[in-house]
């Protein structure tokens, strides 16, 4: 049975939680962590790594220890440390670490003084107030963490969309290699992007539809078979997922298409705008009356409505339709539209590729310039970089463009740290030999929502300021977004000629497809940036791109769809 990268690099991290609630060494902690991040930006599987003879320890930041550890979740889809540390540390604590405000030393706190061990114990002491007398737990954190419980049941059995592409991926594939397939789609919330999906929604048409639903109920992730029928079969995976299957005749193909894409709200819409043109739509076609009018493509269904084509990412109903019915629909960004990457990190702090070997990567990928920000110098745990030594880069950075060939620029850039007070992590006389920054919060996430704001518009104020790196800090399921007035902020940034990051990591996804929205409706230009770690990362840019359709945004909203030229302009007029 394969073991799948999100897998092992989940085995990982649960490893790396588990001993920072022990109070296990910072740096062992950390060395899982990154370890868990390097296997899940693999491009290729770990067992097709292992099954070539390739030596896992020769990956970068992965010792032998490591290694073999990676291996043996690979082969046995198990950890020996991991049911080690379970025995004596319960590892429904980790749901804990989930919550806004608890971080390893609190969780621990809980344990230690109220024998809190899971999300229920927790929910019980709020409740019954038994944390208000806590040294360190006051009424807003309280609180807080009792909004937060009732916010985390909805999104319990969700699962990351980077995370279900990967099995998604592979299935999509075991079905095709059936006799007869012709063709099998993921449709559902994964094929309008969604960031967290609840299930798999698959459509194929088939010479057989008999063959492809035994080969799919014997898929070997199944976990349960919960129906097995000769058009629909659904099963349960190993990971909790459940996945649906429907074999569609090709006349159908495009309505059923349809409907299983779109969210309800939009299908009812466009059912109810057939109804007006005595049209019936659902998943068997277009029909008037009793005769089948359409249906084979997608195109035909918006066409029966009066209505171009609406690209899935767009199917919220959340004034799409308007939009198409006014001709008014944007142009979404597309993968080909980027010109460079303006947020990137390299060994010089906690990156795992030089500025040579990054600055290749970009160019293998054909951009135009890539833009360096490093760490500055609060970011301790990353080794940011001091005002000497951003200085010292900068002039590595000039050297290295002397260079370079091929027709790209390495821009010299920092990922600058807004400080608590609002004002940026290095002097003003190195931050003004730079060509951009990227200023966010690391620290402090947790401040009130007026302090939080000032912070951001007195950084904003200054002349350094250029983009808003991953506005919110959240973390998809995992860090609450920080308490900000987003709306006064991007209208802030708008005034000030700023910019505004939608971060493609993809577990921070950082501005969500609602606020890629706002930022476009105040025109506010936002930058698509990788946050690469290592070379391979370079591609998250693909999430990022996701996400700015989801959020309507087209090329000319979109910051580095510019040439150097323009995008010099831009940045110097900011």
């Amino acid at each position: 049975m394969p073991i799948h990268n999100t897998e092992i690099a989940e085995t990982l991290d649960r490893v790396a939680e588990l001993l920072e609630i022990e109070g296990a060494n910072p740096f062992r902690v950390r060395a899982y962590r990154n370890a868990s991040r390097i296997i899940g930006s693999l491009p290729q599987s770990v067992e097709t790594l292992l099954e070539k003879g390739e030596k896992l320890a020769e990956l970068p930041g992965i010792g032998a220890d490591l290694a073999g550890k990676i291996q043996e979740i690979a082969l046995t889809g198990k950890l020996a440390l991991l049911a080690e540390i379970e025995r004596r540390t319960s590892p429904d604590l980790i749901g804990l670490l989930r919550l806004p405000g608890l971080g390893p030393k609190r969780v621990k706190f809980l344990r230690d003084k109220l024998g809190v061990m899971s999300l229920k114990d927790l929910a019980a002491a709020v409740a019954e107030g038994r944390l208000r007398h806590l040294r360190g737990f006051g009424a807003k954190l309280t609180e807080n963490l009792g909004n937060a419980l009732r916010e985390h049941a909805p999104s319990a059995n969700r699962m990351r969309l980077t995370a279900a592409e990967e099995i998604a991926d592979s299935l999509v594939t075991y079905l095709k290699a059936a006799p007869g397939v012709r063709q099998v789609v993921v449709a559902g919330s994964f094929r309008r992007r969604k960031e967290t999906v609840g299930d798999l929604d698959l459509l194929a048409t088939a010479r057989s539809s008999a063959e492809i639903m035994d080969r799919f109920v014997a898929f070997d992730e199944v976990r349960k078979i919960v129906a097995h029928g000769t058009t629909r079969s659904a099963v349960t995976l190993r990971s909790g997922l459940q996945v649906d299957l429907r074999v569609i005749p090709k006349a159908s193909f495009g309505s059923a298409l349809h409907y299983f894409t779109g969210s309800k709200a939009h299908n009812i819409a466009i059912r109810t705008l057939g109804m007006k043109r005595g049209l019936k739509i659902n998943e068997y076609g277009v029909f008037r009356a009793s005769r089948r009018v359409g249906g084979q493509t997608e195109a035909d269904v918006y066409r029966a409505v009066g209505l171009p084509m609406i690209e899935p990412e767009l199917r919220e109903n959340r004034g799409e339709i308007e939009a198409a019915q006014q001709g008014k629909l944007p142009v979404l960004v597309a993968r080909t539209d980027i010109r460079g990457d303006l947020h990137v990190h390299t060994t010089d702090t906690d990156g795992a590729a030089t500025l040579e070997e990054m600055a290749e990567a970009a160019l293998a990928r054909g951009y135009e310039y890539l833009a360096v920000t490093d760490h500055s110098q609060r970011v301790a745990m990353a080794r940011g970089l001091d005002a000497r030594r951003l200085a010292a880069q900068i002039k590595r950075i000039d050297r290295l463009n002397a260079r370079l060939r091929g027709g790209i620029t390495v821009l010299k850039g920092c990922e600058v740290d807004i400080l608590e007070d609002g004002s940026l992590d290095l002097p003003d006389d190195v931050l003004r030999d730079l060509d951009l920054t990227v200023c966010s919060i690391h620290y402090r996430l947790n401040l009130p929502r007026a302090q939080q704001t000032d912070r951001v518009l007195r950084a904003m104020d200054h002349p350094s300021f250029r983009i808003w790196g991953h506005p919110t800090g959240r973390l998809i399921d995992t860090r609450a977004p920080c308490d900000l007035d987003l709306e006064k902020l991007l209208r802030a940034a708008r005034e000030r000629g700023r910019f505004v990051e939608l971060n493609a990591q993809p577990e921070r996804l950082d501005l969500n497809d609602v606020h890629c929205r706002l930022a476009r409706d105040l025109g506010v230009k936002v930058s698509i940036g990788s946050d690469a770690h290592r070379a391979r990362e370079l591609d998250f840019v693909r999430h990022g791109i996701d996400q700015a359709r989801r959020g309507w945004l087209a090329a000319n909203d979109v910051l580095n769809t510019r040439s150097l030229a323009q995008l010099r302009k831009l940045l110097r007029a900011a």
